[in-house]
């Protein structure tokens, strides 16, 4: 597929296609573009055809595909299988947590974008390995795609803003007297998060036919058939085959410190993205439920850049420190967003739009901090 066409089919994801998936609801409409958008995209087309390279089907991704399966299914067979003592199986859950979320930040991200391979199946593939962590690659695809890539940062459309009344990640939402505590408990909050999506979330979903508000597709057929076929594999990988050779209780043990480990790693860099002071949190016109800015100024001002010098936190999160770049271009592949950063950032400059990047990821992690504590005081 031509790198034009690439450019152009990221909008599959974007506002009048995705709301129309959505269901039937009302529909927050984007202004057309004023000029930003055409420059953008010819001089990052330009990027590609000058060193005539693909925006997908990228050798170094194949090569970190299988660095982290191996990494995953070494730490299990050495948590399931191998006599450890306590402590060394402590370690190995961890172990096995970090390469859960790898899979997670890289292999099904990018397919389930359409931007690991010009190959359909490879990415469907590619997707499917969301299952072997817990999770749907089907309600992610309408979730994270259609929904949170759509309406960013937009309270009562994008779910990745809703913690529900736990805790306030927008100044839209009802904010509840203990939530001027939640800069202290909500860490241990995003620990249980990965427990709540593999064994309720994504039941919930599948069975009402919504995402928050918001309608999608129940599952049916094939579709129906890989959700609940994940879950089969999913509950038999963490509880079944480890019962074999170990006690049920030390199965939940381990199952309870290996996924809120990973609820704490996902948690915390998927909100290190969108919910800092620097974000916004725009809202529609209330009676043309237009929003101000074209879609792709809208996605560069509820989203923040970290740590985009720090290689090996772009390696293992897959380049989601460039989360800008990926919410313009998510039909291309992570490991190209370090070089369309300097022209998205430059392009931005021209046009007078604010580019927001953390330093580091401990100067994103504050912000994150302060955010809270923000969205917790009274108004």
């Amino acid at each position: 597929m031509p790198v034009a066409s690439i450019l152009d089919s990221s909008a599959k994801d974007r506002p009048e296609r995705a709301a129309q998936s959505a269901g039937k609801q009302k529909k927050i409409r984007f202004p057309g573009s004023e000029g930003f958008q055409t420059v953008l995209k010819s001089r990052v087309n330009a990027y590609f055809a000058r060193l005539n390279r693909s925006p997908r089907d990228s050798v170094r991704m194949y090569v970190k595909t299988a660095t982290i399966i191996t990494w995953f299914f070494t730490s299990y067979a050495f948590l399931v299988f191998a006599p450890l003592p306590t402590w060394a199986g402590i370690m190995i859950s961890i172990s096995l947590a970090l390469a859960a979320a790898a899979v997670g930040f890289n292999i099904q991200h990018d397919g389930n974008h359409g931007a690991y391979s010009g190959s359909r199946l490879i990415n469907k593939l590619m997707a499917l390995t969301l299952e072997m962590v817990g999770g749907s690659s089907y309600i992610w695809s309408y979730k994270h795609n259609k929904m949170h890539h759509t309406y960013a940062n937009i309270h009562g459309h994008d779910d990745d803003i809703d913690l529900g009344f736990l805790g306030r990640l927008c100044p839209h939402q009802k904010r509840f007297y203990f939530h001027r505590y939640q800069h202290f408990y909500i860490w241990g909050l995003y620990g249980f998060l990965q427990i709540k999506w593999a064994f309720f979330d994504d039941f919930q979903n599948a069975i009402r036919g919504r995402i928050g508000k918001l309608p999608f597709p129940r599952p049916k057929g094939l579709d129906l058939l890989i959700f609940l076929g994940g879950k089969l594999f999913f509950f038999s990988l963490v509880f079944v085959i480890p019962a074999f050779f170990h006690p049920f209780w030390v199965v939940c043990l381990f199952y309870l410190l290996t996924s809120c480990t990973i609820g704490v790693i996902t948690s915390v860099i998927f909100q290190l993205a969108h919910c800092l002071e620097e974000a916004d949190f725009p809202e529609p016109d209330p009676q043309s439920l237009q929003m101000k800015n074209e879609w792709m100024i809208h996605q560069i001002e509820t989203t923040v850049n970290f740590a985009r010098k720090n290689h090996l936190l772009n390696w293992y999160i897959g380049g989601l420190n460039f989360q800008i770049e990926h919410h313009l271009f998510p039909r291309i592949s992570h490991v190209h967003y370090p070089a369309l950063s300097e022209i998205v950032e430059n392009t931005c400059r021209e046009f007078g739009i604010g580019y927001f990047a953390h330093p580091t990821f401990l100067s994103s992690l504050k912000s994150h901090y302060l955010f809270l504590q923000k969205m917790g005081r009274p108004t």
